[in-house]
């Protein structure tokens, strides 16, 4: 029987809250199926800064790399400025562990509404293609004149033919895999006539080879606006870092909640661990009153198992989640309802139990 080693980094606020029920229901699904998952717990976040003046131990990338993959809740503390809680532990393990892609679909389950009028879910089904490791969130930069009239800021962004062509292979063999074929590139080469006239460029290069794909490139800003308007239209969409950033918050919004929407950072020539995660954050509003909405955590956990190999049990885990939507008793607050982070959990992996019981 197959086992693999997840390292589990719940982090700050609700990631605490949400991420021990995820693992509970990836241990269902492991139950059913022909795996074993072995879960070691890092205590790396806020509160690690806060009593060590750091976000996680020196070597935390050499500790990581001895695991399959990585199961993060969410990071984030009132207490610890942002650049420092994801300047100093997301983005540097997502460069470091070559995450090169953020994978995060944006769909409509059955029993969510959305805000957008008279939309369901065959309306609203994409999957947005992430650059992950270069970009406008590099990290190059800096301020001089601190406090000074004359003060300056520079944010660099890095963009290379490399790192362009490799996003964007990705995202067309994903496209190519979908049934509808399509590919939406999110640009704004009229007004960064550098970094977006080379995106544009190899993105083009790269579409020769996919012949079978549909592909078309958007001005960021009418790609927002399609996605509230025409979501219909979009399937694949292949974007930058910040853009990437702001449309898959778009698309968590149509959808219903930030609280259903996972994500996946994933190195796809597995040289090292990806890490899946929810993309909502620490949300210290709502932490430790048990109303956190789980589904985010426990479908990153689902993508987690289909990076593996277990895709049989990674559809038994949305199979699951769709069960729950659908019969529509149970619903946290952010989707209008009343159940607790457990409640939800405790769903999800009875309905998961129990399809796994019926015959195939």
């Amino acid at each position: 029987m197959k086992s693999y080693r997840i390292a589990v980094l719940p982090g700050d606020g609700i990631g605490r809250e949400v991420i021990p029920v995820g693992t509970d229901v990836l241990n269902a699904a492991a139950s059913h199926s022909a795996f074993t998952l072995a879960f070691t717990q890092f205590p790396w976040g806020c509160d690690f800064y806060l009593r060590h003046g750091r976000m996680m131990d020196a070597d935390a990338v050499e500790q990581l790399l001895k695991f399959d993959a990585i199961y993060l809740g969410a990071i984030g503390d009132p207490q610890v400025p942002d650049h420092i809680s994801a300047g100093e532990l997301l983005l540097p393990l997502r460069r470091r562990l070559v995450q090169y892609v953020n994978l995060r679909p944006v769909r409509l389950l059955p029993g969510i509404t959305s805000p957008l009028a008279g939309r369901g879910a065959a309306d609203i089904d994409i999957v947005c293609v992430r650059e992950n490791s270069e970009g406008e969130y590099c990290g190059l930069g800096g301020r001089v004149h601190s406090g000074t009239p004359d003060e300056l800021a520079e944010q660099t962004g890095v963009f290379t033919r490399r790192g362009i062509e490799r996003i964007a292979r990705y995202g067309f063999r994903l496209a190519s895999t979908r049934p509808r074929k399509l590919l939406a590139s999110a640009t704004k080469s009229n007004a960064l006539q550098h970094s977006m006239m080379l995106w544009d460029e190899v993105v083009e290069q790269v579409s020769k080879d996919f012949p079978d794909v549909s592909y078309r490139k958007y001005h960021v800003d009418a790609l927002a606006a399609r996605m509230i308007t025409h979501p219909q239209t979009l399937d694949t969409i292949l974007c930058s870092n910040l853009f990437g950033d702001i449309l898959t918050d778009i698309g968590s919004a149509i959808s219903g909640s930030l609280g259903v929407a996972p994500s996946g950072n994933i190195n796809p020539e597995r040289t090292t661990p990806s890490m899946f995660e929810p993309i909502h954050g620490s949300a210290p509003d709502i932490a430790g009153k048990g109303i956190a909405n789980p589904v985010a955590a426990i479908w990153a956990g689902a993508m987690m198992l289909d990076h593996l190999g277990e895709r049989a049990a990674h559809d038994r885990i949305l199979a699951a989640i769709e069960r729950v939507f659908a019969e529509g008793q149970i619903k946290t607050p952010d989707l209008g309802g009343r159940a607790t982070t457990s409640q939800m959990g405790a769903a999800i992996a009875q309905a998961l139990t129990e399809g796994s019981r019926q015959p195939a």
